[in-house]
């Protein structure tokens, strides 16, 4: 298999909700109007009570700097994994169950954070880019790994990078971090970039308006959250939402699974996370890997979460809290 380290360089921020009205006229230009800017990695992703952006610098260049923005110190890189061919947009992609063993797992023996963000169409990995060469020693024996460079995939030298380099010791066991399930059905769709005028009214509305004072109130207890995630990608759409918010937008416009299934959320974490912990993506990607459970999973600024096939939710429940209380 290969391994890509994608040309982005990118910010992880959460912006509270009171500062919002601050912040639309750069969103909405990062969204809808992709030639007055020069972001090519866009996410945003909304809990009961943040925004959590991931762009690059570029897309960073758009976000006025207030005390609503919180910005993690870190520079942090995209890698994707591929299972044929030299190019990550023409290859067959591994969801991101299928890399928790050789990917997830082996960087969080060695002390490397990840933030993952799965798409409609991939998974990416985001590593911090002063971990790159902790990341390339770990996983040069399993993956060719390549660069992208002005849109080359460049093979790397591991032997350049991986030379005199120790291996951190491997870390103790992580802490295991408790899970709720909200009652939510969402959906993953996609989008075509050139149908986005068409919908531009609703999701503005669903973006900035929505949730108001009396929802946010009721997301606090996590029986049904707020959540939606848009992510505008190397000019890739996807969308993540629930099933109420997905009857707004016109049907014959989104693009599902053939199967059109239904997901429901883990979340991951009773208080905020932070980046520095490592193991939390495995916690949860590495059972599901062995139980051939599929899921997409999006990191934010305080929680992470998967989203899982609705009738394995039950049993994806159960064994993570038998994992919790130690019963392996």
């Amino acid at each position: 298999m290969d391994l890509h380290i994608l040309e982005h360089r990118l910010r992880v921020t959460s912006l509270g909700k009171a500062g919002l009205e601050r912040y639309t006229h750069g969103l909405i230009k990062l969204v809808f109007l992709r030639d007055k800017t020069r972001c090519k990695f866009f996410s945003m992703t909304e809990m009961p009570d943040e925004y959590t952006l991931v762009l690059d610098e570029e897309g960073f260049k758009e976000l006025p700097q207030t005390d609503y923005l919180q910005v993690g110190e870190a520079i942090w890189l995209a890698l994707n994994v591929v299972s044929n061919g030299h190019s990550s947009t023409n290859s067959q992609t591994i969801g991101v169950t299928k890399i928790a063993k050789s990917v997830i797992a082996p960087l969080a023996q060695h002390n490397v954070s990840v933030f993952m963000l799965s798409t409609y169409q991939t998974d990416f990995i985001l590593v911090r880019e002063s971990d790159l060469p902790a990341v390339i020693c770990t996983l040069s024996e399993e993956f060719n790994i390549y660069k992208e460079e002005n849109g080359e995939s460049v093979p790397v030298d591991c032997s350049s990078v991986t030379n005199g380099f120790l291996k951190p010791k491997n870390v103790t066991s992580p802490t295991v971090h408790p899970v709720l399930s909200p009652k939510n059905q969402f959906c993953v769709m996609s989008l075509d970039p050139d149908t986005l005028p068409t919908i531009a009214t609703i999701l503005m509305d669903v973006m900035f308006y929505s949730a108001s004072l009396k929802a946010r109130s009721a997301d606090q207890d996590l029986d049904h959250i707020r959540f939606f995630s848009f992510s505008l990608i190397d000019g890739y759409i996807s969308i993540v939402v629930d099933t109420q918010t997905q009857k707004r937008f016109p049907s014959n416009l989104l693009l599902t699974s053939a199967s059109s299934e239904l997901w429901r959320m883990v979340r991951i974490g009773g208080q905020p996370l932070g980046f520095d912990e490592c193991g939390i993506v495995a916690q949860i990607s590495e059972p599901l890997a062995s139980a051939d459970i599929s899921a997409y999973y999006i990191s934010t600024f305080n929680f992470d979460h998967a989203l899982v096939p609705e009738e394995d939710i039950d049993n994806v429940i159960t064994m993570l809290q038998k994992r919790q209380n130690g019963d392996r």
